[in-house]
């Protein structure tokens, strides 16, 4: 079934700065989570959050399997996070990266030479092992990120703006590469300023300034606010702000 998460009245301060407040929202297992927002919405506060790098000021966060509460120390062990600025070794390949990563993560040799033909060819990367990171595009760069953090098999992987900055192609790859985990029974979370990948999700929960919007499937939130797509659900609140 894999794992859930509830997040209930979760406040955040950075400083002076509320950067969460009153945070109410539920994680289904193997489903594509959207974090949607602009810059400085709070994604990245909550993402840290959920990967345990922050402690909140007020509120939970709940970690649930099969229907039973799942202490953190045991739910941290199988959550990957994938930061939004990542620091891959220039001098390294892209297979001496899994090589790296494999032995962070001790991972038995015959499970890393299966999981490692899978994720390479799904990242369409097979043909590239030798290449240095150095000498990625910036598209080829974010896949191998993502497939170093899969190589665990995670059951909660946690995405801060994985597509910022990707090529269109690299874009609907790792689309894609998302799809076949979350068909694998994975949590998805990923966040994006990206207005257009919303529609992508399973569902989205819409931040701006801290507090959250919305929370659903994608076009029930389109059809409560009577919005054609999110771009137009950001203006009209922007709007009726001012």
């Amino acid at each position: 079934m894999g794992i859930g998460i509830e997040i209930e009245n979760l406040d955040k301060r950075m400083k002076a700065t509320p950067a969460l407040q009153g945070i109410t929202a539920s994680l289904a297992p193997a489903t594509l989570h959207g974090l949607i927002g602009p810059d400085g919405a709070g994604k990245t506060t909550l993402m840290r959050l959920l990967a345990g790098l922050l402690r909140p000021d007020r509120g939970q966060i709940r970690f649930t399997e099969e229907g039973r509460l799942l202490p953190f120390d045991e739910a941290k062990l199988r959550i990957a996070y994938m930061p939004q600025q990542q620091s891959l070794y220039p001098d390294l390949s892209i297979g001496e990266h899994l090589d790296f990563f494999r032995d962070l993560y001790r991972i038995p040799a015959e499970t890393y030479r299966s999981r490692r033909e899978e994720l390479l060819k799904l990242a369409r990367l097979e043909t590239f092992v030798d290449r240095s990171t150095s000498k990625l595009s910036g598209g080829m760069y974010k896949k191998l990120g993502l497939i170093c953090t899969l190589l665990q098999s995670p059951a909660v992987l946690l995405l801060d703006e994985p597509t910022n900055g990707v090529d269109p192609i690299s874009r609907r790859e790792l689309w894609d590469l998302l799809y076949r985990q979350v068909e694998g029974g994975m949590l998805v979370l990923l966040s994006t300023a990206y207005m257009d990948e919303a529609e992508r999700c399973g569902r989205v929960h819409i931040l701006d300034e801290g507090r959250l919007l919305a929370s659903g499937e994608p076009r029930d939130i389109l059809a409560r606010e009577g919005a054609t797509s999110f771009e137009a659900f950001f203006l009209r609140r922007e709007g009726t702000a001012t």
